[in-house]
Order: structure tokens, then C-alpha cells, then sequence
């Protein structure tokens, strides 16, 4: 594990560092962190992959220290950009409120409430793994969504063992999550659970 990692808010990392974190190929170029920020009708065949890096661009305001708004965090190790996390407000995902079961399945929670925050993506970059780097994500991911008047913060991770499987998906994992000090609150899937710390 190493110490070293920084976190900052995306805002303040360079849009270029967010090219190299989110590749050319695999699921995070495929993504682009839009998974639940599609609009209705919308699909990953329907919005092209430019199209996408270019809101996760706009979400993020990268490249503008001085913005007060932003969709995630950025790791680095040596000035090397190594991992992402995307924090904000639950309710700014779309996706996740209108049509994802995982938050919702056997409570009584509100969708629209924007002092819940998430964690709907956690990664570090192949080659930086196993450092360190998404726990350290995880932390500063609390952290910031405290600073910024969350009451809570939730996230949605794979509980299989298979770890492969939760990088893939870019979740992050029970342990991860649980050594920044969220708790099992349910499980609404056999593979998935929702995980949470209040404020």
C-alpha cells in the first residue's frame, strides 16, 4: 500500500488527466462515467463516446480550480493520475433515481432528497492497484461530501470475491468502503449492497 496518494476535487485536475484515467479502450472509456447520468431514451449506443467524455468534461469542470462545482475526485501518485471517484449529490444521477432498484429496494428512501449523496464509481488505473489508491478515494469521497452539507453518504459495491469483478465495474468494494466507515445498510441484489455513512 502506498501512503503517497493525493486526492483533489476533478475541477482542479487538468481535462487531460481525466484522458489518461479513463483510457481508449475497456469500460471506463466506454463509460465515461455516464452510466446513470443518460437521459430517458438514452443509451450508450445512442450518445457517442465523444459525446460522453464531453459531459463527463462539463460535469467535472475540470481544468477550473476556482469552480465551487464538480462531479468526482481524482488520485494521483507522483504526479501520475492513478484513480477516480465520482461523488456528488444522489439525486444529480438521473439513472440511478428513475429506474436503478439497488437504492431503493426495501426502503423508505426519499430519491430526490440532494443531501444524500453517492458513490456510484471508484477505480484505480491498471498498474496502480493494490496501492492504496481507492481507499484512499473512498475517504476523501466522505470527506468531501461532509465539507460540501451531506447528511449521508452511500455507495453501492459488489460483495462477490471475485475482485476482478468490482474493478470491471468500477463499484468499488465492501472493504474498501468499509475502511472509510460506511456501513451495510441492505442487500437488495445477492451480489450488490448498499452501504452508508451519516453525518
Amino acid at each position: 500500500m502506498d501512503a503517497d496518494v493525493a486526492v483533489v476535487p476533478a475541477n482542479e485536475a487538468p481535462c487531460e488527466d481525466l484522458k489518461v484515467l479513463f483510457g481508449t479502450r475497456g469500460a471506463a472509456s466506454r463509460c465515461q462515467c455516464q452510466r446513470y447520468k443518460l437521459e430517458p431514451r438514452e443509451s450508450f449506443t445512442s450518445v457517442p463516446a465523444e459525446v460522453r467524455a464531453d459531459r463527463l468534461r462539463q460535469q467535472t469542470d475540470c481544468g477550473h480550480p476556482e469552480s465551487h462545482a464538480t462531479s468526482g475526485l481524482v488520485a494521483y501518485l507522483a504526479a501520475e493520475p492513478v484513480g477516480w471517484c465520482a461523488v456528488e449529490p444522489r439525486s444529480g444521477y438521473d439513472g440511478l433515481v428513475r429506474v436503478y432498484m439497488v437504492p431503493w429496494a426495501g426502503r423508505s428512501e426519499d430519491p430526490d432528497d440532494e443531501h444524500v449523496w453517492a458513490v456510484t464509481c471508484l477505480f484505480a488505473r491498471a498498474g496502480f492497484r493494490r496501492r492504496g489508491v481507492s481507499r484512499a478515494l473512498a475517504r476523501a469521497a466522505v470527506n468531501f461530501a461532509r465539507v460540501r452539507g451531506a447528511r449521508a453518504l452511500e455507495s453501492y459495491p459488489m460483495t462477490t470475491t471475485a475482485a476482478a469483478i468490482a474493478e470491471e465495474l468500477h463499484v468499488g468494494t465492501y472493504d474498501t468502503f468499509v475502511a472509510a466507515g460506511l456501513r451495510e445498510v441492505s442487500k437488495p441484489t445477492p451480489r450488490r449492497v448498499v452501504m452508508r455513512i451519516d453525518f
